[in-house]
């Protein structure tokens, strides 16, 4: 879980390096292990990150991360980027770092926006083209990773400032104002609704914004103008009836083996959550099973609720004794 924020704006008084470390600070929970500012030659966009690290730990991974013309801040995982490296390399592209950040901006620079549907993880970044002078917003097909944003002057997709963060409170500490979104309080209180399920940009605060799943934002700063669109539909595929022959036992298997082994990348420990269900029992299991030829050994986080009806803590108990795991309560 890493911290981005960033601003950018026609005028020069409304981006500063003070400005950018208030964002900074506001996310730094969200990143302990590093942070860095970083301002264009334009003065007209700049950037902040807090980092958690988890790939390549090593400084040279720290954010804002220049690669070619293009400089990032990313918070998320691209799991297949071991794959995706190897694909690029193979095409005359060259890394300093072992992180998949780097690997994100290669692929960003080989297929464009397209880049999109090559990802198979969790993100939400923002790019700024040096050549092009734009800069390229994306969140990820489940909203899995927050992305928040104001709008100042904006008309006819115009604009005058952008300013984004991961988390509200980076866009309150340098001043934006917490307009309440009334209809939204309501929504909550009388049906116990978090987000609008009709209009899914919508927060508790009707001058800041959530970029919603699966949606991109192309910023144009030689007019000023942006462009938000969807990029990603869950496809809809029509049920069919399975013959003997097709084993979607092996198939489903081989998925969700390759999905949790991709998400067992990391340079430091791995832990999992272990509600005692079959979903967190499923994973634990498998991990065990990936564990013969690679030695995970992660610790597991339960929450428990005494006295609560469902509480499943007696079951996750059983789950950690029998592959003799560490588990935290």
């Amino acid at each position: 879980m890493c911290g981005i924020a960033g601003i950018i704006s026609k005028s020069k008084k409304n981006l500063t390096k003070p400005q950018l470390q208030l964002m900074s600070d506001a996310l730094i929970h969200r990143g302990p292990d590093g942070e860095g500012t970083w301002i264009n030659e334009n003065n007209n966009v700049g950037f902040s990150h807090t980092r958690l690290s988890i790939i390549d730990l090593s400084v040279n991974a720290n954010q804002p991360l220049i690669y070619l013309h293009y400089t990032i801040v990313f918070n998320g995982e691209i799991y297949n980027y071991l794959e995706l490296k190897e694909f690029l390399i193979k095409n005359n592209y060259q890394f300093l770092t072992q992180s998949d950040t780097e690997v994100l901006l290669a692929a960003y620079d080989f297929w464009g926006e397209e880049c999109l549907h090559q990802f198979d993880g969790m993100f939400a970044f923002a790019i700024y083209n040096t050549k092009k002078n734009t800069v390229f917003i994306a969140r990820d097909r489940f909203g899995e990773k927050p992305f928040f944003y104001f709008i100042n002057n904006e008309k006819d997709s115009a604009f005058t400032d952008f300013y984004f963060a991961s988390e509200m409170k980076a866009l309150w500490a340098i001043g934006i104002e917490k307009n309440v979104n009334n209809q939204q309080i309501l929504n909550y209180i009388s049906l116990g609704y978090t987000s609008n399920p009709t209009n899914k940009f919508e927060t508790f605060y009707s001058n800041i914004y959530s970029l919603p799943a699966s949606h991109k934002i192309i910023l144009d700063l030689n007019t000023f103008s942006l462009n938000i669109k969807k990029w990603y539909n869950l496809e809809k595929v029509e049920s069919r009836k399975v013959s003997k022959s097709e084993n979607i036992i092996a198939e489903f298997s081989n998925l969700f083996q390759t999905s949790i082994k991709n998400r067992l990348r990391s340079d430091v420990s791995i832990g999992t959550s272990l509600s005692g269900g079959i979903d967190s029992s499923s994973i634990i299991a498998t991990i065990h099973q990936l564990s013969q030829k690679n030695n995970y050994q992660p610790k597991t986080f339960t929450a428990s609720f005494p006295d609560f009806e469902f509480d499943e803590t007696n079951y996750s108990k059983l789950v950690a004794t029998h592959f003799n795991l560490e588990q935290h309560f």
